[in-house]
């Protein structure tokens, strides 16, 4: 489960450093920071492109050779985007990074599969945790080695990392067997059917779309913001902000196993009104100084949290629906909520451009009650249900 752990960091810090070196890509490449901005966007799109078409195939072949196969690709995408000459190049190596680097969601249902249901909510928790410590730890790194050694040292430092990773998992992980004999285009069809024949799911979409939009929305911003007029750091403040966070690898492990003994649902409703709150106090951050500083801090810290417990509620959910197509059910999950965060990281460079922090910061809120308002609705269809069954 370590192991697990450690591949699921490597491959979401692959989607997620480019957020921290932004503004090094820009100077680097001659760019407009909404042009750098838009190769954090690309590789995010090819992420979900990713999730729909490579990871169904968790259920159609043996959970080892895919996971050394996607990660070798990726290793190898990593390199040529380290040798990009130009913007065209690095945005095509970028995307091919995207689309390779999905084993974590691939690694899910592997492990939902070794273990019994009563500890899903705590192994998921747990996965959840090495990929935000690999979130976290590629901005922190990524950001202070990019400025001391250029921006292409983050690649060549992430290539070195997931091609080791490959290695490690060809002799370490388990002999799986898979679920069906479907050919790929069945495949792709369930994770379609899926999304119109269980409403769970779709319920479980809505929410981590919604809230993961609100969390790339701040974090694309926050990058503008530190290194802006505000506050003129440099890039290596946004990576320690991003350190800070990690007290959310502790936290996500506990929501796991709340949503085990309470249900899925009371730690959505937690998630949103934390992501909600965050976007209150974030809102200060923006004023500078210290206490500006102690803000921003304080806010990224609630909105990891709620982010992250939210996307371990939703896999719980997900989990108990149809044992033997966990890979296509989560297909369509992440999917749809990765598209979700690719948007939000778009729509933050467009709404910090125009609008600044602040106008950056109310929309994440718009984006969680949203969510919000969906979780309410659904409350009270279940308890006008109840009603009608009493009487």
């Amino acid at each position: 489960m370590l192991l697990l752990a450690v591949v699921c960091g490597v491959g979401v810090g692959n989607v997620y450093f480019p957020q921290a070196i932004s503004p090094l890509l820009a100077s680097g490449l001659h760019l407009r920071p909404a042009a750098a901005a838009a190769i954090v966007t690309t590789t995010q799109l090819g992420y979900g492109v990713g999730l729909f078409a490579l990871v169904p195939l968790g259920d159609r072949i043996r959970h080892r050779r895919l996971i050394v196969g996607l990660l070798v690709v990726t290793g190898l995408a990593l390199l040529a985007a380290a040798s990009a000459p130009d913007v065209d190049v690095l945005l095509a190596a970028g995307a091919l990074v995207g689309v390779s680097t999905v084993v974590a969601p691939v690694v899910g249902p592997m492990a939902a599969g070794l273990v019994s249901e009563r500890r899903r909510g705590a192994v998921s928790g747990a996965l959840l945790s090495g990929s935000l410590g690999g979130m976290l730890l590629s901005r922190a790194l990524g950001g202070p080695l990019s400025q001391w050694l250029g921006w292409r040292a983050g690649y060549l430092a992430m290539a070195a990392l997931t091609i080791a990773c490959a290695a490690l998992a060809l002799r370490v992980l388990p002999a799986t067997q898979p679920t069906t004999g479907q050919r790929y285009p069945a495949l792709l069809a369930q994770s379609f059917a899926a999304l119109v024949e269980e409403p769970e799911l779709r319920r479980s979409i809505w929410y981590q779309a919604t809230v993961f939009a609100a969390f790339n929305v701040v974090w694309t911003a926050v990058a503008l913001l530190l290194t802006g007029p505000v506050y003129r750091f440099g890039t290596s403040a946004v990576g320690l902000l991003a350190l800070v966070n990690a007290a959310t690898m502790v936290s996500t492990p506990m929501a796991g196993r709340w949503a085990d003994r309470r249900g899925p649902d009371a730690v959505n409703l937690a998630a949103m009104l934390g992501v909600l709150g965050a976007a209150t106090v974030l809102m200060y951050g923006g004023r500078g100084g210290a206490g500006g500083v102690a803000a921003l801090v304080a806010g990224s810290l609630l909105l990891d949290v709620a982010m992250q417990a939210g996307m371990a509620a939703n896999q719980v959910r997900n989990y108990r629906l149809r044992p033997q197509a966990r890979s296509r059910l989560n297909t369509a999950y992440m999917t749809c909520a990765y598209v979700g965060g690719a948007v939000g990281s778009w729509l933050g460079a467009q709404t910090y451009g125009r609008f600044g922090w602040i106008g950056a910061c109310v929309l994440a809120a718009l984006l969680a009650g949203a969510a919000l308002i969906r979780h309410l609705l659904w409350l009270r269809s279940r308890r006008c249900r109840g009603l009608t069954l009493d009487r």
